[in-house]
C-alpha cells in the first residue's frame, strides 16, 4: 500500500473470485484475505479509519489527520448490521460507493476495505465481544440495546484483520469512543486510539449520514441540538456548575422546537458517563433526539 498518485482506473483479480481494483493507485479490497495480505506486505505505520460509508467532511478530517501521522492508511467501509437493533435503519441507510472512492482517492488513501456481510460473519461466526458494565448500559446502551456489542464485536474484527497501529474516530459519537478505548485496554490490542473533534456545517449542525434523511424543514429543526449545546455552554461560562441547571437549559432549548423529540440530555463524566451533580472538571453534555424519523446524537466538552 502506497500513497496514490497516479491516474485512472485499473482492475485485477486474484485466484478469479476477488477483485483488487486501483483507483488512482488506491487498492480497493472485498475479502479479509487480500486485505491481511495488503497487510502484510506493508512496512511502516499504518492507520487505520473505520466507517460506514457516505462520508462527508467529518470523515475526511480523520482521513487527513491520519494521513499527516502516518506512512499508510486504510479507510474501511463497512455498514454493520450487528450495530443496528430490528426496528433501526440498516436497510435505508445511506449508501454511495462510487462517490466515496472519489473522496477518497483525493485524499491519497492507500486501501479502501469495502467487505461483505458474509466476509465479516462468515456461517458459523461466533466470535462476540461484549463489554459490561455502565458505560455500555447507560445512554446510548440503553437506548439501541445490543448496539455497542456490534461496535465492539466489528472494531475487534477490523483491528484483527487490518491491524494497524493507529486508529481514528470521531468526537460526534463521544461513548462510543469510551467503549473503542476500553475495548483496547480490555483485549490488550496494540492499537492506539486518536479521536478528532466534531466536524460542523456552518450553522452549527454537526455532520452525519443521517442528515442525509432530513427533509429541509427537519434539517431546520435539527439545529436545536446544537443550540441546546450552547445554552448549556453560556451558563457555564457565567459560572454555573449545577448539572440539573445545565440539563435543563439543554431541554428547555429543544422543547421550543415543535419538530424535534428529545430522547435523552446527558451531564455526565467523560470517561465513564456517569451522571454529575457539579461539573467540576471537565464533563460532556450529550443530547439525543428525532427530527421526523431520523435519530440524531451530538455532544459538546463542557470545561469548567
Amino acid at each position: 500500500m502506497r500513497p496514490g498518485s497516479g491516474r485512472g482506473l485499473r482492475v485485477a483479480r486474484d485466484g478469479g473470485d476477488h477483485v483488487s481494483v486501483y483507483w488512482c493507485l488506491m487498492e480497493v479490497l472485498s475479502t479479509v484475505a487480500a486485505m491481511q495480505s495488503a497487510r502484510a506486505a506493508t512496512p511502516g505505520s499504518v492507520a487505520l479509519v473505520p466507517t460506514m460509508g457516505c462520508l462527508h467532511e467529518g470523515h475526511l478530517a480523520l482521513v487527513r489527520r491520519a494521513r499527516a501521522e502516518n506512512e499508510h492508511v486504510v479507510v474501511s467501509i463497512f455498514v454493520n448490521p450487528t450495530q443496528f437493533g430490528p426496528q433501526e435503519d440498516f436497510e435505508r441507510y445511506p449508501r454511495d460507493p462510487e462517490r466515496d472512492l472519489r473522496l477518497l482517492a483525493a485524499e491519497r488513501v492507500d486501501a479502501v476495505f469495502m467487505p461483505t456481510v458474509e466476509e465479516m460473519y462468515p456461517p458459523g461466526f461466533d466470535e462476540w465481544v461484549e463489554l459490561r458494565g455502565p458505560l455500555t448500559e447507560r445512554l446510548e446502551g440503553a437506548a439501541r440495546p445490543g448496539h455497542f456489542r456490534g461496535v465492539a464485536t466489528v472494531v475487534a474484527r477490523l483491528f484483527r484483520i487490518v491491524q494497524p497501529h493507529r486508529a481514528y474516530f470521531g468526537e460526534k459519537d463521544a461513548q462510543q469512543l469510551q467503549v473503542i478505548r476500553r475495548l483496547v485496554r480490555e483485549l490488550h490490542l496494540p492499537v492506539e486510539i486518536l479521536s478528532v473533534p466534531t466536524v460542523r456545517e456552518p450553522d452549527g449542525l454537526a455532520m452525519s449520514s443521517r442528515n442525509a434523511y432530513l427533509s429541509a424543514e427537519e434539517r431546520r429543526a435539527a439545529l436545536a441540538l446544537s443550540r441546546s449545546l450552547r445554552a448549556a455552554e453560556r451558563l457555564l461560562g457565567n459560572g454555573v456548575t449545577d448539572a440539573e441547571t445545565l440539563r435543563r437549559a439543554a431541554r428547555d432549548e429543544i422543547a421550543r422546537e415543535p419538530g424535534v423529540r428529545l430522547e435523552y440530555v446527558s451531564v455526565s463524566d467523560g470517561e465513564t458517563f456517569e451522571e454529575l451533580e457539579q461539573v467540576e472538571r471537565p464533563a460532556r453534555l450529550l443530547v439525543a433526539a428525532r427530527a421526523g424519523r431520523t435519530r440524531l446524537i451530538d455532544n459538546a466538552l463542557l470545561a469548567p
